[in-house]
């Protein structure tokens, strides 16, 4: 009874909280499309269609995941499905970029930090696909890490056969086309819940930890407590994390603690309507005992 008590409360309280979708429709949208420099010097011969890209990565949010198996930094063979249980970030590279995928990455690493602070490293997991294939071989993703100082322990660097490029791209409604430059792609980051359906696209070249840790927030709070995790210490932590708030003028999140007494309001109030159903209940039956 407490358990489904205590997550009604926290996924009620989140609701509430949550900014509203689509409330800043006024800013300008984020660079959905990478170009390499060709692209600006009349040396590419084809360009991804940006409206086709959209729309494939928009149609592949609630759809599973492919148990595809890539090959990790080691060599090790690393099916997707090992990923299962916690919400998974995937991202798209080319080792042999120069210039958009180690910013994005780079980006990407800063924001995956302050998230990591405010979730715990062990609360989901981030992969890179090298999508060059055969050039983003197992040690070029290993080379790519290292360059670029990635050593977060729930981060991996993966390398797909060349022969399931096309179907695992297209899981992911990643998109890209060769050019004389290097490659035209979408710049998204997946969001992949614990269920390994697809629930959320990112976009753009540069991220905070509010993109990342917002909707990592929801699907954590949201999602059922493991029979094997201690109830009251799972519900604390879902609180503590639910109650942290993002400071955009210091880029850190802080403790909301107006929150907490909105959390503590609600489940008081749940159960004194409980209280209330239930002596409500036990009024009725004496009554008829009385009256028989």
């Amino acid at each position: 009874m407490i358990r489904p008590l205590l997550n009604a409360a926290v996924a009620a309280v989140m609701l509430a909280a949550a900014p509203g979708v689509g409330a800043d429709d006024t800013a300008p949208g984020p660079k959905l499309v990478e170009r390499p420099q060709g692209a600006r010097t009349g040396l590419v011969l084809n360009t991804l269609d940006d409206k086709a890209a959209l729309q494939l990565s928009q149609s592949v949010i609630g759809k599973p995941v492919g148990d595809h198996v890539l090959l990790d930094r080691e060599g090790r063979p690393t099916p997707l499905s090992k990923y299962g249980g916690k919400p998974l970030l995937v991202n798209f590279v080319y080792t042999a970029c120069f210039q958009v995928c180690p910013t994005t990455t780079k980006n990407l690493q800063k924001a995956v930090e302050g998230t990591v602070n405010v979730l715990g490293a062990d609360r989901f997991n981030i992969v890179s696909i090298g999508f060059n294939q055969p050039f983003d071989s197992p040690q070029a993703m290993k080379a790519f890490a290292f360059q670029y100082g990635i050593h977060l322990p729930n981060w991996e660097f993966l390398s797909p056969a060349a022969a399931i490029v096309g179907d695992l791209t297209q899981n992911f409604g990643f998109s890209y086309v060769a050019t004389s430059a290097g490659f035209d792609h979408m710049n998204q980051v997946t969001l992949v819940d614990a269920d390994g359906k697809i629930f959320r696209q990112i976009y753009g070249e540069t991220f905070t930890a509010a993109d990342l840790a917002e909707p990592l927030k929801a699907m954590i709070t949201g999602s059922p407590i493991p029979p094997q995790t201690s109830t009251l210490a799972e519900i604390v932590d879902r609180v503590r994390i639910l109650c942290s708030v993002y400071d955009p003028i210091s880029g850190k999140y802080r403790t909301n603690y107006a929150l907490y007494f909105d959390i503590a309001g609600f489940v008081t109030f749940l159960i004194f309507m409980v209280w209330l159903a239930f002596s409500f209940m036990k009024n009725r039956r004496s009554d008829k005992i009385q009256s028989g």
